[in-house]
């Protein structure tokens, strides 16, 4: 990003199909700093309100917020663990289903981002997370659960759990 802010170009489009480019005087430093201050609050503000909203909806932020449920929760595990159980059973699809597996041909299939039947997600379903399997963080926290209890931690997972 320039350590100066650069000309502003604004289109004027009028209702008769004409147009025209728009660009500051020099000189006109107070309309210009008035412009670059306007866009910097107003780009302030929503980089803010992201930030501060929580997680991001993504892999990342699912993996993230999972974690901070974990660790409230006494539930082993780290980012590079789960990253890595979550590409081999979904490579990071929170709407996978496998319908061709043991768990399938039983009537229930292995469901979200670690593949997880919904027997073992409802046992090692952590309070304050969604009931949905589906959903990617209560779909990784219940996972990281059965492999705590089962396994020691999801990082010591390196197949089909």
């Amino acid at each position: 990003m320039p350590r100066f802010p650069l000309p502003t170009r604004a289109l004027i489009a009028a209702g008769t199909g004409a147009a025209a480019l728009a660009l500051p005087l020099f000189g006109a430093t107070q309309a210009s700093a008035a412009t670059t201050t306007a866009a910097t609050a107003s780009t302030t503000a929503v980089t803010t309100t992201a930030t501060t909203a929580g997680y991001a909806d993504n892999l990342d932020g699912w993996i993230q917020q999972s974690l901070a449920v974990m660790a409230q929760n006494g539930i082993p595990g780290s980012y590079e663990g789960i990253h890595r159980n979550i590409m081999r059973e979904s490579s990071g699809n929170p709407l996978a289903v496998n319908n061709w597996d043991s768990n399938a041909a039983k009537g229930t299939p292995s469901k979200g981002l670690l593949q997880i039947i919904d027997p073992t997600f409802l046992a090692y379903h952590v309070p304050g997370t969604s009931l949905d399997p589906f959903d990617p963080v209560a779909n990784i926290t219940a996972s990281c659960n059965y492999a705590a209890a089962r396994y020691g931690s999801i990082d010591n997972v390196f197949g089909a759990y």
